[in-house]
């Protein structure tokens, strides 16, 4: 073996080795926990709606800050959550292309049940699923999520002539119109938690949701999404 091949070999051991000892002291378990061995979905269903909430503030709050840990969106968790779902929590939000949750959350596969429309309104079937995700996948939260320069809120404010069935989405706006009078000074930001709000009492007189509620396995709460900070704010 020529000098070369003999330096070369002996990074490699030595690197081997580095390796070695960075895997026996956890340096790096740690970090490959995190990319490779997904949560499993049935200890979703273990949290109360209490720690399912703040779960979901925590990833916001480390999406925030740009330190996002990327849970749950390997393919072994893919594959792993294809047999089975344990969301454990559900959101309505609007439609809105610039709102992906699982990132905004920090989420991954199998965390967060989803249903969007715009306007983030409760028709009869986004109840159904939600009641769905809620009594039988076992969520133990739903947030009623609105977000800054909704467009839907916005045609709703000025009234606009809509073709086809978009007029039915600002019809379930509507409502929102009269509380946000009691609201701060900005139209379009009152109005659209103000919907959260009705969306939310909506959601509450499912008899399904309500008795999850009463029995203390679910929260109903409304969540405000600022595209200008990342940040998503309760409301209530």
């Amino acid at each position: 073996m020529n000098r070369k091949n003999r330096q070369s070999g002996f990074s490699r051991r030595n690197l081997l080795k580095f390796g070695a000892a960075a895997l026996g002291t956890g340096v790096v378990a740690k970090v490959g926990s995190q990319l490779f061995t997904p949560e499993p979905a049935a200890a979703q269903s273990d949290i109360n709606p209490d720690q399912a909430l703040q779960r979901l503030m925590d990833g916001n709050q480390r999406f925030i800050a740009g330190k996002p840990i990327n849970p749950n969106r390997s393919l072994a968790r893919l594959r792993q959550v294809s047999q089975t779902q344990k969301p454990f929590a559900a959101l309505l939000s609007c439609a809105d292309s610039r709102i992906p949750a699982e990132i905004l959350f920090d989420q991954g596969f199998g965390d967060l049940f989803m249903c969007r429309v715009a306007g983030n309104v409760a028709t009869s079937e986004e109840i159904g699923s939600l009641e769905f995700g809620t009594l039988v996948l076992g969520a133990k939260v739903i947030m009623v999520m609105g977000h800054k320069r909704c467009g839907a809120v916005d045609a709703t404010i000025k009234g606009a002539q809509v073709p086809g069935q978009i007029g039915s989405l600002l019809e379930a706006i509507k409502p929102a119109l009269q509380m946000s009078r009691s609201f701060d000074n900005d139209r379009l930001e009152s109005t659209t938690k103000a919907n959260v709000l009705v969306q939310v009492e909506t959601l509450k007189k499912s008899p399904v949701i309500s008795q999850l509620i009463k029995e203390g396995k679910l929260k109903v709460v409304g969540g405000y999404f600022d595209f200008d900070s990342g940040s998503v704010s309760m409301v209530s």
